[in-house]
């Protein structure tokens, strides 16, 4: 293949022709059109995904024409090269022809075509699988009298920052892209950067890709990429059109030379679709390199991955993400259990130590060194570490983070009901205290995103807040009055903390603390420690009354 290295001017601007005829693209899955227009894939629906839980809310779009706000499609040509006329390759404006079946299905490709009239005929061939993967063949055949120079490309635009972009710091919306196992991504503003004042676009950000790659847009559910023909070398690139506001991903190949009466062709595939964890990883596995990588997993993706996989399978076993979720911690917690009884036997030895421990604070009387100095001793010879206690929380808390992560950017987790009043796990709980969980005829005043919304109380915060109070009932409160005050109020404040947070994390600690409080009771107990939990109950409330 011929170097890529030189420029190559694609098409900037497209018609605003409303008027257009288009073919029907018509799967289980996706409803939509292509323009026939400069041939764009530029409208595409989501049949199994709503914009809301209601489920007479409308569906999800992803792909829109360039005639409305916000628009985001696809194309696809041939760009000119060696002095060859612009105007003898299709351009934005080029209404192309439909050659035998007349509407896209799985079973049935379409395809288009043009003729320049002076010896140059193109055609594509757009074909589409039971999911979100379209194929696009481009062919040009010469039939003048001398040989051309030809560059095929393939660009994505999407008119300013989608519709409810969230700008959440946990979740990348924005530019995404595999460049020979190097992942990069890069927000709207970033991409905002990869303009001049003085032109309207720049190649600002242009990688060689040698043998695999891929770019496109992703948002917080849905993605449109492109996706060269892998083995391949292409040029992936990322501009910005300052004064039209418009966000472009291209992808350029090596320029092809064809002779009089020969043909070139070029092979595409366009990913556009829900960022389903199964759907992406069958196409990794059929050779898109790094393609689940297109899923946010965050710092923490060598836990997230794991996390997910485990909760995936666990709900196609269950049948209830929400069980799935509880399902999850007790595998968790089982995995942790080795390291939870060493923690929790060297609790239950420190609390057998209590009394010791009184008696060298006696003797010391206030000498810093010197009750260190018998307590490191005691350690020692009891065999006891102090911090062993810490360990199974510390563990506790990179899971936490990974599985906030896994609800909140995976689609899996959207919309998916758990029992009664849970419908969506990736939401906080809507019932609230201020309605008395529906018993009063009004909603809840204050939306989610609300600051106030931490006092509209749910019956899972609660329960959560009601669990952690009970965990610390395994053992006597602290003698040291300000360590038991912040005892006492550590479970009521996390009740409000994580009040807003999805029903499905709530769930998890919920899950997490409740076997805690078995595994640590039946370990003290073999340990001959008999936690008195009705006795402490019974202590804090008398402490409340004095």
């Amino acid at each position: 293949a011929q170097d890529i290295q030189e420029n190559v001017t694609l098409p900037s601007d497209l018609s605003d022709n409303k008027d257009v005829p288009s073919i029907d693209i018509e799967t289980d899955r996706v409803v939509g059109s292509i323009s026939l227009e400069g041939g764009r894939i530029d409208n595409l629906s989501l049949k199994d995904y709503r914009v809301a839980l209601d489920e007479t809310a409308e569906i999800v779009t992803l792909l829109k024409p360039s005639t409305i706000p916000h628009a985001f499609y696809a194309a696809y040509g041939w760009a000119a090269l060696a002095g060859l006329d612009p105007k003898s390759v299709p351009n934005p404006d080029t209404i192309w022809s439909v050659s035998g079946n007349p509407k896209l299905t799985p079973q049935d490709p379409v395809t288009i075509y043009w003729d320049n009239q002076n010896g140059l005929l193109f055609s594509r061939t757009i074909s589409i699988d039971e999911n979100y993967l379209f194929t696009i063949d481009q062919t040009v055949t010469n039939k003048s009298g001398s040989e051309v120079q030809l560059r095929p490309y393939g660009l994505l635009r999407r008119h300013g920052e989608p519709l409810g972009l969230k700008n959440f710091f946990i979740l990348h919306e924005g530019l995404v892209r595999m460049s020979d196992g190097t992942l990069a991504e890069d927000s709207y503003d970033d991409l905002r950067d990869y303009s001049y004042s003085d032109r309207e676009a720049a190649y600002a950000d242009r990688i060689e890709v040698e043998n695999s790659g891929w770019i496109g847009f992703t948002d917080h559910f849905w993605m449109a990429t492109l996706i060269p023909e892998q083995n391949n070398r292409f040029r992936s690139t990322a501009k910005y059109y300052d004064k039209s506001d418009i966000f472009q991903a291209e992808t350029v190949f090596s320029p092809q030379t064809v002779g009089t009466g020969q043909s070139a062709s070029v092979t595409s595939y366009l990913f556009a679709g829900a960022k389903e964890w199964e759907a992406i990883r069958n196409y990794e596995r059929t050779g898109v390199d790094g393609f689940l990588d297109s899923i946010d997993w965050g710092w923490f993706f060598f836990l997230t991955k794991p996390i997910f996989a485990a909760l995936h399978y666990l709900n196609k076993f269950i049948g209830n993400t929400g069980w799935a979720i509880i399902g999850l911690t007790l595998l968790i917690k089982t995995l942790l259990l080795p390291l939870a009884y060493k923690s929790y036997v060297s609790m239950a030895k420190m609390k057998e130590l209590q009394p010791e421990m009184e008696k060298i604070k006696e003797r010391a009387a206030g000498d810093r060194q010197k009750l260190q100095a018998e307590m490191m001793e005691l350690y020692k010879k009891e065999k006891v570490n102090p911090a062993a206690g810490c360990l199974p929380i510390l563990l506790q808390i990179p899971i936490f983070f990974a599985l906030y992560k896994v609800i909140f950017v995976t689609l899996e987790l959207r919309h998916a009901p758990w029992i009664g009043w849970i419908k969506d796990l990736s939401a906080p709980d809507p019932s609230t205290i201020l309605n008395l969980f529906g018993l009063l005829p009004w909603a809840n005043p204050f939306p989610p995103e609300s600051l106030l919304f931490i006092f509209s109380l749910g019956i899972l915060p609660i329960l959560l807040g009601i669990s952690m109070w009970l965990q610390q009932k395994l053992n006597p409160a602290p003698t040291d009055a300000t360590q038991a005050m912040i005892f006492a109020w550590m479970p009521w404040v996390f009740m409000f903390m994580l009040g807003t947070f999805a029903s499905g994390l709530i769930i998890y600690w919920i899950a997490n603390n409740m076997i805690t409080f078995a595994q640590q009771y039946m370990i003290m107990r073999s340990q001959g420690y008999k936690p008195d939990v009705f006795g402490n109950i019974k202590a804090s409330f008398k402490r409340k009354k004095t």
